[in-house]
């Protein structure tokens, strides 16, 4: 089934809106340079009322054993988006230390950026393909900015990703039409302003991916 995540929450009501959506993953943002950080504190009483109802991901950018280890004990995520510049090897360590699966965020601005999928595939368990940032960005992600998604209809199918990059209610239909992702992520393309989300383009966006990707499926299933 196709997954939607809304990343970036930080308030309840902002929270339980994208779980009565129909959000499928809900991210938390453990990145001080970020308008969306959250204290491990902070994101302690998010992570309960979550409630199983949707599966937490905590979003990390090269993040030490010990800041993951506190994230991990206070969200108690389902698993670990690593947006950062982090290896396949580093990769493998993070996942052998947490016993959690890892979504591994990879750059895109160019085809030949596609060639790092082939290095992640086998030891991340989804990857992410978002917008690589501009040059000077702050932000290894959430800057509002889309990619060619044409550039995706020569990637071997059997490499499952999600999407991410500028989505927003008005394209992300267009997106799934062309990018035939496994999955969309999105936070600015939610937001009034930066780490402000509104409930309802949330709910907005949730609706159209949801309704996109049933429309996909059933072209494919159609003789």
């Amino acid at each position: 089934m196709p997954l939607i995540k809304i990343c970036g929450l930080s308030t309840p009501d902002t929270l339980e809106a994208a779980i009565e959506a129909g959000a499928d993953m809900v991210g938390f943002v453990f990145f001080e340079r970020s308008p969306r950080h959250l204290e491990a504190a902070a994101a302690a009483p998010l992570g309960r009322q979550v409630r199983k109802r949707a599966q937490k991901v905590a979003l990390m950018v090269d993040a030490a054993d010990e800041a993951i280890d506190l994230v991990c004990l206070a969200l108690r995520p389902d698993a670990l988006q690593l947006h950062g510049h982090e290896t396949p090897e580093r990769v493998s360590a993070i996942k052998a230390r947490t016993g959690l699966p890892v979504i591994k965020a990879i750059g895109i601005c160019a085809p030949a950026d596609l060639v790092a999928l082939q290095a992640y595939r086998a030891v991340a368990d989804q990857l992410l393909l978002d917008a690589k940032p501009p040059r000077g960005a702050v932000l290894p992600g959430g800057n509002g900015r889309p990619f060619d998604w044409t550039m995706l209809a020569a990637l071997d199918r059997a490499v499952p990703f999600m999407l991410s990059g500028g989505l927003d209610a008005s394209n992300v239909a267009e997106a799934i039409r062309i990018g035939r992702p496994g999955g969309v992520d999105v936070s600015s393309g939610v937001e009034d302003s930066p780490g402000v989300k509104n409930p309802d383009k949330i709910r907005a966006f949730v609706t159209t991916a949801r309704t996109a990707f049933a429309e996909g499926l059933a072209e494919e299933a159609s003789p």
